[in-house]
C-alpha cells in the first residue's frame, strides 16, 4: 500500500461527528455539511478533535476574539431565549448547541463583523442555523 495515506483520527472524527448528530437529532445531510467545512479548516478540527476525546472546547481557535466556549454559551442563550425560559433545562439538547457551536464558528470566519454584531448586540439572531 505504497503511497496511500491513511488517517485515522479523520475517521475517527467523522464518526464522532455522525454520534453526536445522531444524539442532537441533525440530518445526515447538515452533519456532512457541517464535515467538510471542519475537515478544510485545520484549526477547527483540531478543536473538534479536542472535543470529541476531552468533552470541553480547546478553545485554541479565535475569531474576534470569540472562542468555541462563548459561542457555545451563546447558543445555550439563544435557546434559552426563544424558549423563555432563562435558564437551562433537561429538555435543551447540549449536543446540539455543540455542533451549532462549531456551526457558527466556522460561519464566523467568513464574516466576523457581521457575526460580532450578532453577538454583541442581539439584533439579526434569528439569522444564525
Amino acid at each position: 500500500m505504497n503511497g496511500i495515506v491513511y488517517d485515522a483520527r479523520r475517521i475517527r472524527a467523522y464518526e464522532g461527528l455522525l454520534t453526536l448528530g445522531e444524539y442532537a437529532g441533525k440530518t445526515v445531510g447538515w452533519l456532512d455539511g457541517l464535515w467538510k467545512e471542519i475537515v478544510m479548516d485545520s484549526a477547527l478540527l483540531r478543536e473538534f478533535m479536542y472535543y470529541l476525546d476531552h468533552h470541553c472546547f480547546l478553545d485554541e481557535l479565535q475569531c474576534e476574539g470569540y472562542t468555541m466556549t462563548d459561542l457555545y454559551v451563546w447558543q445555550m442563550d439563544r435557546y434559552n431565549l426563544v424558549r423563555e425560559i432563562g435558564k437551562n433545562t433537561e429538555s435543551c439538547n447540549k449536543e446540539a448547541m455543540v455542533l451549532n457551536a462549531f456551526y457558527t464558528m466556522y460561519l464566523m470566519q467568513r464574516d466576523p463583523a457581521g457575526y460580532v454584531r450578532r453577538l454583541t448586540s442581539g439584533e439579526g439572531m434569528d439569522q444564525l442555523q
